[in-house]
């Protein structure tokens, strides 16, 4: 990816959490706030056909599809709710980021994959945890039809958006759930800029190593920023 690119995409993703974090809380409509994010980040990621947000009630477990961008993320949400299996699902109940690299290929979910490959086009994916909520846990839900389209870079990326997302989702619901995700982008910030001083690494390295550990661990990643944190420095 070109410099000039992904200057441009850095760009389009601080204009979203502008745009996320202008608007007021009271006039704020979450579903289109969720819109906002599919539809930007359809037109920003390369090669990104296809987004979704999930929905899944703690309690019945089913899955809710809300700011799709077409038909074929809605197929894909009702597919593993029929199933009970699928990367979405995956991301909310274990709380990480999951990637399929190539549909072909894939032995996870193998009913999912096999219906997901004979009823989309779909080839590749990225499922991120968005958020938590007491009513609702939620995944937001990326597609492409190429093959190992999420590369760590545009991971990265997409993991930005989600960020922001939560963010402004944070912000819709409570004044509170906004604080503590915004502490949580903080520490996040904090824990890179310990790894960069203590590796001699540049940003993007050190975000990789956090994403590495919140998967090795199965932890979010703002758990993981936030021991990385308290480690070296203990709140007495």
């Amino acid at each position: 990816m070109s410099g000039a690119r992904d200057r441009g995409l850095h760009d389009e993703i601080a204009l979203l959490a502008r745009s996320l974090n202008s608007q007021k809380s009271a006039d704020m409509d979450v579903d289109n706030l969720f819109s906002e994010v599919t539809d930007t980040t359809v037109r920003i990621l390369p090669n990104v056909q296809h987004a979704a947000i999930s929905l899944v009630a703690p309690k019945t477990r089913r899955v809710r599809s809300v700011a799709a961008t077409g038909p074929v993320p809605k197929n894909l949400d009702q597919l593993q709710e029929d199933l009970r299996q699928g990367p979405c699902l995956e991301s909310i109940q274990e709380q990480i980021t999951v990637r399929i690299d190539d549909y072909a290929t894939e032995d996870r979910w193998p009913e999912f994959i096999r219906a997901a490959t004979a009823a989309t086009p779909v080839r590749s994916s990225l499922s991120i945890q968005l958020y938590t909520h007491e009513a609702e846990i939620g995944a937001m839900n990326l597609y492409s039809e190429h093959p190992s389209t999420f590369t760590p870079h545009l991971t990265e990326l997409a993991l930005a958006i989600a960020a922001h997302a939560a963010i402004g989702v944070a912000t819709a619901r409570s004044a509170d759930q906004f604080r503590t995700a915004l502490a949580s982008r903080d520490i996040i910030g904090q824990a890179k800029g310990m790894i960069m001083e203590r590796f001699n690494v540049d940003a993007h390295a050190a975000f990789q190593l956090l994403i590495r550990l919140s998967q090795e661990r199965n932890t979010p990643l703002h758990l993981v920023a936030e021991q990385l944190v308290r480690r070296d420095h203990p709140v007495d």
